[in-house]
C-alpha cells in the first residue's frame, strides 16, 4: 500500500513508513559476511573469528546503517512519487503503536518549499540612487586624503578644535571608584574623528595645553564594556599638548606619494575622479537594489519553512561569534548569542531568496559568462595589477561563483527595473558615502 503524505498544518508534511525486519536482517547478514572476511580480533587470524563475535562487534553499527538506509529510500521514492520539494532534513521517529509483526515503523515529517509565484512587477514603486560626482566631491576626497596623512606641530596657547591631535592624562571613576580602562597617561587622539565618546570629545574641544576639566561622562546602553554600560562615571582631564595639523600640499611630491609615478596633478585628480565614480556606481547599485528588494518583499506574503530561517539564523549567528573572535573576544565560543535576535532577519533572507529564485527561473536571468567576466573585469580596477584579479578569479571556481551571484541579483534589479514604476532619486554625495 502506498503510504500517504499528510499535510499537518502550513508547509509541514508528514508520511509513515514501514520496513520489513525480514529485508533488514538479510542485508545484515549479508554486510556482516563481507565484514567477516578481513575483521581483526585479537587471538584470531584475519577473517577466522567466529560470526558471533562479528555480530557482537560490528552488528550495531551496521543493522543502524541498514535501516536508515531502508528508511531513507523508502522516503525518497514516497517524495519522487508525489513530486515534493522537501526543504531541511526530515525528522524520524519510531512507531509502536499499529505496527504488525515483522516490521519496523517510523513516521518522517517534514517541510516543503512553498509555491511561489512572481507580483505583478509593474505595480511595484521602486526608488533608484542617483549621484553627481564633480570637483566639489574630487577636491573633498583630495582633502580627505591630506588629512590621512597629515603631520602635526604641537601650539602652546592653542583651542583645540576637530582635526587637531589632543594629548591628555584621564582618570575616571564610577562612585569614586576606578574602573579598568578608564585611565591613561599622554593619551593621544585626533579630535572629531569619533574615536572617543561624544560627551569626552565635547568637554576637551577648546582646551589648551596646561588646562584641567573635571567631567561627567554616561556610558551608552550597549557601551562595549559592559561593566561600565549605561553608568555615570567622572572623568579628570588634564591636557599636555594640542598639534596643528599641517597638511601637505597638493603638488608632485604629493601625487607620487599616492601612486602616480609621473608627479602630475592632473592625472592624479583624474585618477581619484574615476575611483570616485567606481566607488559611487556602486553605492548607488546597493542602494537602487535594497529598493528594489523591498519593493519585492512587500508585494509578497508566502509562508517559509522554519528549517530554512533556522539554518540561516544559526550561521548568522556562528558569523557573528567568528566576528567576535577576529575582534579578540576570549569567551566568543560561550558568550550568549541569542539565535531569536536573528530570526526576524533570516525569515525575510529566506523569503527573498525564494521569490528571487523564482524570478529568475521565470524570466531566464541566469548570469551569463560573458557578464560574469566583465563584472570581474571591472572589480579588478580596484588594485594595482588588475590582470592579476582577473586571472585569480577566473581559475578560482568559489570566487568565480561569488561573482555569479552578485551578476545574477544585478539581473533581477535590472529586469524588476524595467517592469516597475521608477522614480529617479538624487542622493547628496556625503549621504551615499555615509560621510554625512
Amino acid at each position: 500500500m502506498q503510504p500517504v503524505v499528510e499535510i499537518l498544518s502550513g508547509l509541514e508534511r508528514r508520511v509513515d513508513l514501514v520496513v520489513s525486519v525480514a529485508d533488514i536482517e538479510k542485508e545484515v547478514q549479508t554486510q556482516l559476511k563481507r565484514v567477516a572476511r578481513t575483521a581483526k580480533v585479537q587471538g584470531f587470524r584475519p577473517g577466522k573469528a567466529p560470526m558471533a563475535m562479528i555480530e557482537r562487534s560490528h552488528g550495531p553499527g551496521i543493522r543502524y546503517d541498514v535501516i536508515n538506509g531502508e528508511v531513507g529510500k523508502s522516503l525518497d521514492k514516497v517524495i519522487a512519487e508525489a513530486k515534493l520539494r522537501v526543504a531541511g532534513v526530515p525528522n524520524l521517529e519510531p512507531k509502536t503503536e499499529g505496527t504488525e509483526e515483522g516490521a519496523l515503523a517510523f513516521s518522517a515529517t517534514f517541510e516543503v518549499y512553498p509555491d511561489v509565484t512572481a507580483p505583478d512587477l509593474s505595480t511595484l514603486h521602486v526608488k533608484r540612487a542617483q549621484v553627481e560626482v564633480g570637483d566639489a566631491e574630487v577636491d573633498r576626497t583630495i582633502d580627505i586624503l591630506r588629512k590621512q596623512r597629515a603631520t602635526y606641530e604641537a601650539r602652546d596657547g592653542r583651542a583645540a578644535q576637530d582635526d587637531d591631535r589632543v594629548t591628555l592624562d584621564f582618570a575616571g571613576t564610577i562612585d569614586a571608584v576606578p574602573f579598568d580602562g578608564g585611565s591613561a597617561e599622554k593619551f593621544p587622539f585626533v579630535l572629531g574623528q569619533g574615536r572617543m565618546l561624544p560627551e569626552f570629545e565635547s568637554a576637551v574641544r577648546g582646551m589648551k595645553a596646561g588646562e584641567k576639566k573635571t567631567f561627567p561622562l554616561t556610558f551608552p546602553a550597549d557601551y562595549n564594556g559592559k561593566e561600565v554600560a549605561g553608568k555615570t562615571a567622572e572623568f579628570a582631564i588634564t591636557v599636555t599638548e594640542v598639534a596643528e595639523p599641517l597638511l601637505p600640499e597638493v603638488n608632485a611630491e604629493f601625487a607620487k606619494s599616492l601612486g602616480q609615478t609621473e608627479g602630475d596633478v592632473a592625472k592624479l585628480r583624474a585618477d581619484v575622479r574615476a575611483n570616485i565614480q567606481r566607488e559611487i556606481k556602486s553605492r548607488a547599485q546597493a542602494r537602487t537594489k535594497g529598493s528594489v528588494m523591498d519593493a519585492l518583499i512587500a508585494a509578497c506574503d508566502f509562508p517559509v519553512p522554519k528549517a530554512l530561517v533556522d539554518n540561516d539564523a544559526q550561521g548568522r549567528v556562528a558569523a557573528a561569534r567568528e566576528d567576535l573572535k577576529q575582534r579578540g573576544l576570549p569567551n566568543a565560543d560561550s558568550v550568549p548569542i541569542p539565535v531569536e535576535a536573528f530570526t526576524a532577519e533570516s525569515e525575510r533572507r529566506v523569503r527573498l531568496g525564494l521569490l528571487v529564485s523564482e524570478l529568475v527561473n521565470s524570466a531566464d536571468l541566469q548570469a551569463k559568462p560573458e557578464q560574469v567576466r566583465a563584472r570581474i573585469e571591472e572589480f579588478a580596477q580596484n588594485y594595482e595589477q588588475p590582470a592579476q584579479v582577473v586571472a585569480y578569479y577566473l581559475a578560482d571556481r568559489q570566487r568565480r561563483a561569488e561573482i555569479e551571484a552578485i551578476v545574477l541579483e544585478d539581473n533581477v534589479v535590472d529586469h524588476v527595473l524595467s517592469k516597475a514604476q521608477v522614480t529617479d532619486e538624487k542622493v547628496a554625495f556625503d549621504e551615499l558615502m555615509g560621510t554625512a
